[in-house]
């Protein structure tokens, strides 16, 4: 039946059995899919119903339907007629894990990140209005999501307005971890508590029956409904302004449908509460959702493809390092945006409990958070995906660095990350990091750098900012920095022809390029290390004895390392720089060796363009 789906009209078709039988179809190519070539799993699974329901209550994409983060996109995309690509979800080239609507019309909005979806519906909603069009406007949501600061000013700012719009609550209880909060603890009240729904319809019925009278009995009645009212479940999003209906079995569609249906009709902002179960339908994801929230490519295979983490990845050699640091530094507090394993602190949140803090998805406030914790004289330590961190930007400035904090960023997943495309690329961190005043920036090459630098930045009286990627990587802990200095360079080739300064994992890359140069060609390799504070003195010191100097950095090129090199010396002319990064575009879904042989970012490639550019310019130079 699923492949015969060519719209989701054709779902308007079908009868509540057919529709059931449908939605098996779609958890079963989703599960057979997803662990070939990666992705998210549970967050999907547990939405089949309730994006058939919306698709035979909606007529997509005239109706407008936004999905929050787009971790669960999966069976919209499987009914809107991507069956027949499906198979390349995710790859180089292939549709997207997310909504893109260069894709298809019926994704109305990009998305990777949380919150959004409220916001974006409302402005769609008041455009529909402002244009008198008549078309409906639906945003999904989910429980995480619901712990971004952002959604509560939409919430706040759409109950204000009173415009036509329902929001869908998906609450599993989860993010990608175990949701954390008090809007957590209140939606458990009204999930756990299977009378509430009649509850309600009760007391609603009862409040109509208080008579309408004048007077003091006016007011009376008038406190008396108030009274009531405020009995009921789901009184918060009543407050804001919003219908509140629910909560429903998040599996039942015809239940659902009969939701939408009504909510519609009732007209409004109106919130419609599903209870749903992340992983519903396949055993493995229902008993560990946080495995199955996100898979590598051929999942359960003896070796995973290329891209993805194996052994040790730098997130756990962070966590481990922060776990044996915290031992013996009490003042060491640990903060993270509702990424726990993800950012490997795990261990440390089992080892220290009281010093663990998971804001959920609210960056803006961890690294506030944060920065108040370093007033009183704490050592705060705040790991967070390269990507996200670009919505705390105005806190690491204002609240962090202007004040000169001892605040620790751990930008994880820096650079490419693979498959989950440019919403979750981290190639954008040293450009809108490296202009911060007293800030520090430090790339480790291997997880024995990102030990000692660890050790090194919490010893230090100004905020400090290390980043480092989803990759594997190797330990050596005999390596330390001296705290009382600023951490130096490492030469890893020598070579008096050319110069290549690498940031990071990709020192590795420039080792092995220099080594295809060799014999005619002798390029000296330096592994940067400290990218910020960078001196033109200490410059000199490391291109001493030639004028042609390469830069290289998992980042784009405007505004990253490379273009802060080349500033240096573009007012006395006394060498050429030559940036290897990113180009100022957005970098496509493919693995990460895919994306970097594309990219030029390879041993071969950056041989090869060493090689063509050092030709060029020795004949400028005899000319």
């Amino acid at each position: 039946m699923l492949e015969s789906i060519q719209s989701p009209q054709d779902l308007h078709k079908l009868d509540y059995q057919q529709l059931t039988a449908l939605a098996q179809e779609i958890r079963d190519k989703i599960i057979t899919t997803v662990t070939h070539t990666g992705g998210h799993l549970g967050a999907n699974l547990g939405v089949v119903e309730l994006t058939i329901a919306l698709h035979s209550v909606f007529n997509s994409p005239e109706d407008k339907i936004i999905w929050d983060v787009g971790h669960q996109c999966y069976p919209h995309k499987l009914l809107t007629n991507r069956y027949h690509n499906f198979g390349t979800l995710r790859q180089l080239g292939g549709i997207s894990g997310f909504p893109v609507p260069e894709e298809s019309p019926h994704d109305i909005f990009r998305a990777g990140h949380s919150s959004t979806s409220i916001s974006a519906a409302l402005g769609i909603a008041i455009a529909r209005d402002l244009n008198q069009e008549s078309f409906k406007v639906v945003a999904v949501i989910g429980d995480g999501a619901l712990t971004g600061g952002m959604a509560f000013e939409a919430l706040n700012h759409a109950g204000q307005l009173g415009v036509d719009l329902v929001v869908v609550l998906n609450d599993n209880a989860m993010s990608i971890a175990k949701n954390v909060g008090a809007m957590s603890n209140y939606l458990n009240r009204l999930r756990l508590d299977p009378t509430l729904h009649k509850a309600r319809s009760e007391l609603e019925s009862f409040i109509r029956r208080i008579p309408a009278i004048g007077g003091p009995a006016s007011r009376l009645g008038s406190s008396l409904k108030d009274a009531v009212k405020s009995l009921l479940p789901g009184q918060l999003f009543e407050e804001l302004g919003f219908a509140y209906f629910g909560p429903f079995d998040g599996h039942n569609i015809r239940q659902l449908q009969r939701a939408l249906q009504d909510g519609i009709r009732r007209g409004g902002p109106v919130l419609i509460h599903a209870i749903t179960q992340k992983g519903k339908g396949f055993t493995p994801a229902e008993e560990n959702p946080i495995q199955y929230h996100g898979l590598g490519p051929n999942f359960g295979s003896a070796e995973p493809e290329q891209g993805y983490e194996r052994a040790v990845s730098f997130s756990n050699a962070f966590g481990t390092a922060l776990v044996k640091l915290a031992k013996t530094e009490p003042r060491i507090v640990a903060i993270t945006a509702a990424m726990p394993d993800g950012t490997g602190l795990t261990e440390f949140s089992r080892a220290f409990p009281e010093r663990f803090f998971d804001v959920g998805i609210a960056e803006q406030h961890a690294l506030t958070f944060a920065a108040g914790l370093a007033v009183q004289g704490m050592r705060p330590v705040a790991a967070i995906y390269s990507t996200f961190l670009q919505r705390g930007y105005d806190q690491i400035l204002h609240d962090i660095c202007l004040q000169d904090l001892p605040v620790v960023i751990a930008i994880d997943r820096s650079g490419v990350v693979g498959e989950d495309g440019p919403t979750h690329h981290g190639i954008f961190d040293l450009s809108y990091l490296s202009h911060i005043p007293n800030l520090i920036i430090l790339a480790p090459k291997d997880g024995a750098e990102l030990e000692a630098m660890l050790k090194w930045a919490l010893q230090q009286e100004h905020p400090v900012a290390i980043r480092y990627p989803k990759s594997e990587t190797k330990m050596d802990p005999s390596l330390s920095f001296d705290p009382a200095r600023m951490i130096g360079s490492e030469l890893l080739a020598e070579g008096e022809d050319c110069v290549i300064l690498a940031v990071g994992t990709l020192a590795h890359a420039a080792v092995e390029a220099a080594a295809l140069l060799q014999p005619d060609i002798a390029c000296r390799v330096v592994n940067m290390r400290l990218l910020k504070p960078l001196s033109e003195k200490a410059l000199d010191h490391l291109t001493k004895g030639t004028d042609l100097v390469f830069t290289l950095e998992d980042n784009v090129v405007v505004g990253g390392f490379g273009s802060w090199v080349a500033k240096f010396y573009a007012a006395s002319g006394r060498k050429r720089v030559i940036t290897f990064g990113y180009p100022d575009q957005f970098v496509p879904q493919g693995t990460i060796g895919e994306l970097h042989e594309i990219y030029g970012l390879t041993p071969a490639k950056i041989a090869a363009a060493v090689r063509r550019h050092l030709q060029a310019h020795l004949e400028y130079s005899r000319s």
